[in-house]
């Protein structure tokens, strides 16, 4: 939420992952178009991995579209490194680990 009370962005954290979701990871975050470019899904990330490693998770895995440069920019930042690829809806999406 901004300043005044308006939604930014979302954040979800799944503690655990089943073999549904084994693919699509444990964190996903979603930033408002017209506020993006602001440094919010960075800040978002650092904030969710502080939490995750309370509720006893020791690493976050996340999966992004390739072609979403600007998701995989704020991954690396997070310290995200590449696991791994696989496809989903005709789109190669990679898997990153953030160690927490």
């Amino acid at each position: 939420m901004d300043d005044n009370d308006e939604i930014v962005g979302i954040i979800d954290l799944r503690h655990e992952l089943n073999e549904f979701i084994q693919d699509f990871g444990n964190s996903g975050y979603s930033v408002r178009p017209s506020e993006r470019r602001k440094g919010y899904a960075t800040e978002m990330l650092r904030l969710i991995k502080e939490v995750a490693k309370r509720v006893g998770l020791d690493s976050l895995q996340l999966s992004v579209e390739r072609s979403n440069e600007p998701s995989v920019k704020t991954i690396k930042k997070n310290g995200g490194l590449y696991e791994r690829s696989f496809e989903f809806e005709g789109e190669i999406a990679d898997v990153y680990k953030v160690k927490l």
